[in-house]
């Protein structure tokens, strides 16, 4: 059996044990392992004339390419945000272009029976996606079209929809709190109001989560608009009651306050999704001049998701490629394998279109107060959601 791999969307830590995992796993079986670079780049660039420059596509993988791997964070592989089923004209492979070809014409190509006549002239006898809800969802798109699939959700909001945990997220959790900690004694000292802007598009989880391991005053989450002018005068109270005077708050980049919009800029992705970020920097400025405060602000951003991971994420990774494999040796097909109530399983591939994953508002979140409200956790996930 031949098993390719790749890797899409944002980088997070956990990404190269998995892989490594699942080659060693693999080897074991007696299977080959085919990975691919740059996500679904990889298989959508795959030259079946040409094959001058298919190694920047895909390479073998055993255990002495991937030996060392897991002592490092982000993907040896490489990632990116392509989608096969939606290239704009000036993205295409030069070899798949037409004689009228445009760049600028505006065209969006379906080049998914590209993809397949790859994955069969390599041989590859189920793939393995590691991704979020993005990466996953071209997965779903191949698994429809007959393509043995086999997936494992990655994304440091925990998003994905199925599964209680996503690799990434510990980490992601960990750095943050860190940070914030950090960050206090610069606050404490200029006795200042720090406003720390965490990543989350859609999902607050990250900043209502780091908020509550942190003990930040006050966290402003995706799925809930805020009032700018009710948020100073609840700093400012917790400012005053502060012995150090200064305040913390998180903000998650998806946020907006009320009658507002999500900050957004740049061109969409091959997923319709424009680059997130700047929410904390003008909530910081309007905080600024409702109170007269000077503030602390931090993007904390890729800081989150970079460097080596953290145990759980080490042990999750392992553990998922595991899982995957076991699927595989099993010839169950379709499947993303998850955890769910703290038990690890697998669900149908499926699952990740069949809802939304967010933060829990009436469980988790006081509106009111605009902070975490977590008080009643018998029966919750261990990591909540």
């Amino acid at each position: 059996m031949r098993i390719g791999v790749l890797t899409g969307g944002g980088d997070v830590p956990g990404l190269n044990p998995t892989i490594k995992a699942l080659v060693y796993r693999a080897q074991e079986e007696g299977y080959e392992v085919i990975g691919f670079r740059r996500g679904w780049w990889g298989p959508l660039h795959y030259n079946l004339e040409d094959n001058t420059y298919n190694w920047k596509c895909a390479v073998r993988l055993d255990r002495n390419a991937v030996r060392t791997v897991d002592r490092t964070g982000g993907t040896f592989l490489h990632t990116s945000r392509t989608r096969p089923s939606h290239v704009a004209s000036k993205d295409l492979p030069e070899f798949l272009r037409q004689a009228d070809w445009n760049p600028n014409d505006g065209k969006i190509h379906d080049c998914t029976a590209h993809v397949l006549k790859v994955l069969e002239h390599l041989g590859i006898d189920v793939l393995v996606p590691i991704g979020g809800d993005d990466t996953l969802s071209y997965g779903l798109r191949l698994h429809e079209e007959g393509v043995p699939i086999v997936a494992i959700p990655k994304t440091m909001d925990n998003d994905v929809f199925g599964t209680d945990y996503c690799i990434g997220f510990s980490t992601a959790v960990t750095r943050s709190v860190n940070f914030i900690h950090n960050l206090r004694t610069s606050a404490g000292s200029h006795e200042r109001i720090g406003v720390i802007e965490l990543f989350g598009r859609n999902s607050g989880e990250t900043s209502l989560i780091a908020a509550y391991l942190s003990g930040v005053d006050r966290a402003i989450i995706s799925e809930v608009p805020f009032d700018p002018e009710k948020l100073a005068r609840l700093v400012m109270e917790d400012k005053r009651n502060n012995p150090s005077n200064y305040a913390m708050i998180t903000i998650s980049e998806g946020a907006q306050m009320i009658g507002d919009k999500v900050i957004e800029y740049g061109e969409p992705d091959a997923y319709g999704h424009r680059k997130l970020g700047g929410i904390g920097i003008v909530t910081g400025d309007v905080l600024k001049k409702l109170t007269g405060e000077h503030i602390l602000y931090q993007q904390v951003a890729y800081l989150m998701r970079s460097g080596a991971p953290d145990s759980v994420d080490l042990m999750v990774g392992f553990n998922y490629a595991n899982m995957a494999m076991d699927l595989i040796v099993e010839r169950q097909f379709g499947r993303m394998v998850a955890i769910q109530k703290g038990v690890y399983t697998n669900v149908p591939i499926e699952t990740i279109a069949q809802g939304v994953k967010r933060v829990d508002v009436d469980e988790l979140y006081d509106v009111d107060q605009y902070r975490p409200k977590v008080r009643h956790v018998n029966g919750k996930p261990m990591f909540l959601y």
